[in-house]
């Protein structure tokens, strides 16, 4: 693991995610709505699962309703393990 490339791309690649902020109320915190298509396993009618991140935003940048990519990291408390890497689109 002491070659280059190796430090610059993982071996197992960091989970990336694009959701909804649903609310900015704590310092420093987000939590953003995930909507994931799943096929049923046993009917197989498409359906929508929603799953609540803790997204750490240390500049407090993004507000309710926009759209933001983040991406998986270490754990930083008991429930935040993402961080914010781009907000992709403002709320109107």
């Amino acid at each position: 693991m002491t070659d280059s490339t190796n430090e610059t791309q993982r071996e197992n690649p960091r989970k990336v995610r694009e959701g909804i902020v649903v609310s900015d109320k704590m310092a420093s915190t987000l939590v953003v709505a995930v909507n994931e298509r799943v096929s049923h396993p046993r009917y197989g009618k498409t359906v929508q699962r929603t799953k609540k991140l803790y997204v750490h935003d240390d500049k407090n940048e993004a507000k309710i309703g926009d759209r933001v990519r983040v991406q998986e990291t270490r754990p930083l408390s008991k429930l935040k393990r993402w961080r914010l890497t781009e907000i992709v689109e403002r709320a109107r």
